[in-house]
């Protein structure tokens, strides 16, 4: 005895193609890439196999690599000379992100060229603006940082990015950038806020991509316990109204379900799969215990599925070379 309806029916491999619900492209990945001012040839990370610190003479090629492959969009964290507290080179206009965008936009003019707009890695302290001592010890002060923030995105516009994406988890983060770019002329330009970012423990190796590890404290009073599924709501939903153009979840694996509930709030979504996620898959492919390709395609498919417009991932350009052969 069987029922009338046989979902294996429609199992066949012929037919499968044709009912597939979520479909992977290369345009929905972006690369994030590492420019570091104080080298003169690619750096491997140890912890990241495959990805590399670029030097300022080099990211116009690795920009045009990746645009061959297919990839649209990456998105540029800086490495700069020289640190100080008040992370006087993050707004510098001839800072290492700023030369890096007009390199970029002079070798491969279609790229889609996204910015990340924080202080960690231009910070003495490591932390991700401006610090002041409270009662329970140092803490970022928020309003003061946020000034800080809307230097550097206007900054990063004045030197040609398309899009800045705020990552530091202000509050009002959104509703100030916006405020000074329109003030500075650039309504155009918009915002891809880390409307939801953790608290994740998955971010260890990107911290020594960037040289942005903090020297004291944590980052727990200002990035998203991830505990709190209403909380992180609510901080994507206030960025909505703050005027954010695009929304992100960081990181994106551990949580799909923040994923498909912020995508409710009707803007395009991004998930970024963080250099912990990476440094596992690589880790265990590297000991024959997965199958590299196969892992990476699902993990991506998943996030898509979830309702990610945009994927950042260290994968990208593997992704897309992958994607290619299955056509």
């Amino acid at each position: 005895m069987f029922p009338e309806t046989r979902l294996r029916r429609l199992r066949q491999r012929r037919l499968q193609p044709l009912l597939r619900e979520t479909e992977l492209r290369a345009t929905d990945l972006v690369a994030p890439l590492f420019i570091d001012e104080t080298i003169c040839g690619e750096y491997p990370i140890g912890s990241m196999p495959g990805q590399s610190r670029i030097p300022p003479n080099g990211i116009a090629s690795v920009a045009r690599r990746l645009y061959d492959a297919g990839i649209r969009a990456v998105i540029l964290f800086g490495i700069p000379g020289k640190k100080d507290f008040h992370a006087s080179s993050a707004f510098d206009p001839e800072g290492v992100i700023q030369n890096a965008v007009r390199s970029i936009r002079e070798a491969v003019p279609g790229m889609v060229i996204m910015t990340d707009v924080c202080a960690c890695e231009y910070t003495d302290h490591g932390h991700c603006g401006i610090i002041i001592e409270e009662r329970d010890g140092p803490d970022l002060d928020n309003d003061s940082s946020l000034a800080l923030m809307a230097k550097i995105a206007v900054s990063h516009a004045e030197a040609g990015a398309d899009i800045v994406a705020p990552s530091c988890m202000l509050d009002g983060q959104v509703i100030a950038i916006r405020a000074a770019l329109d003030e500075s002329g650039f309504e155009k330009t918009p915002i891809l806020s880390y409307s939801t970012k953790f608290a994740s423990a998955l971010y260890g190796p990107f911290r020594e991509a960037a040289d942005s590890g903090y020297s004291y404290g944590d980052r727990t009073t200002y990035q998203m316990d991830p505990a709190n599924a209403r909380e992180a709501f609510r901080e994507s939903e206030l960025d909505a109204e703050e005027g954010a153009d695009i929304l992100m979840v960081k990181p994106a694996g551990l949580y799909l379900d923040i994923l498909k509930e912020i995508r409710s709030l009707g803007l395009p979504v991004a998930g970024y799969q963080v250099s912990g996620e990476y440094a596992m898959i690589k880790a265990a492919a590297e000991k024959g215990w997965i199958n590299e390709k196969q892992v990476v395609l699902e993990s991506l498919t998943c996030i898509k599925r979830a309702g990610a417009d945009l994927i950042i991932t260290y994968f990208a350009e593997d992704a897309c070379r992958w994607l290619h052969e299955k056509r």
